[in-house]
């Protein structure tokens, strides 16, 4: 019966909306299951991150696109069309509240999902980073321990020349 109704009224386009949010909600969910996975990959599958870069890049665009009509959806949902539609059932009316209050969460939230979504380019150029670190600080152990042992034979011959 709902089908068969007008999808112009407002309460319907307001029902619209709220399966957009749940769309883009799903397509969050997505994208940090994909950082999930990039982040714990091991070094060997660097083959499949770069394809999973790729995906998550064409994913980026989408969600900017998203993000870029934000203020049109925030201000579209903040509107008040209760009283403007069908009356909605008294038992719903807590669930809509709820409903629109994750809406705009969800919105806020975007931002900080995107800039994520935007640092995974960076990641091999970071892993190369932490490579030359590494071996920079494997090098430094290395001197330490020869100063180490330079320290306790002059040690020794002080000790030595003390006695004597």
């Amino acid at each position: 019966t709902l089908d068969l109704t007008c999808r112009r009224t407002p309460c319907f386009v307001k029902f619209s909306e709220m399966e957009k949010i749940i769309s883009l909600e799903t397509e969050i969910n997505e994208v940090q299951r994909l950082v999930l996975s990039v982040t714990t990959g091991s070094t060997s599958q660097f083959y499949f991150i770069g394809k999973k870069c790729e995906m998550l890049q064409d994913m980026n665009t989408h969600l900017e696109a998203v993000l870029k009509e934000k203020r049109a959806l925030r201000k579209r949902l903040m509107k008040h069309r209760c009283q403007e539609s069908l009356p909605i059932e008294a038992t719903f009316h807590k669930c809509i509240v709820d409903l629109l209050t994750e809406a705009v969460t969800f919105i806020e939230k975007l931002e900080s999902h995107l800039q994520s979504v935007r640092s995974i380019p960076q990641i091999p150029h970071m892993m190369n980073n932490m490579d030359t670190t590494l071996t920079k600080t494997e090098v430094l152990v290395i001197e330490l321990e020869e100063l180490t042992e330079q320290i306790l034979k002059w040690e020794e011959l002080q000790k030595e020349v003390y006695a004597n």
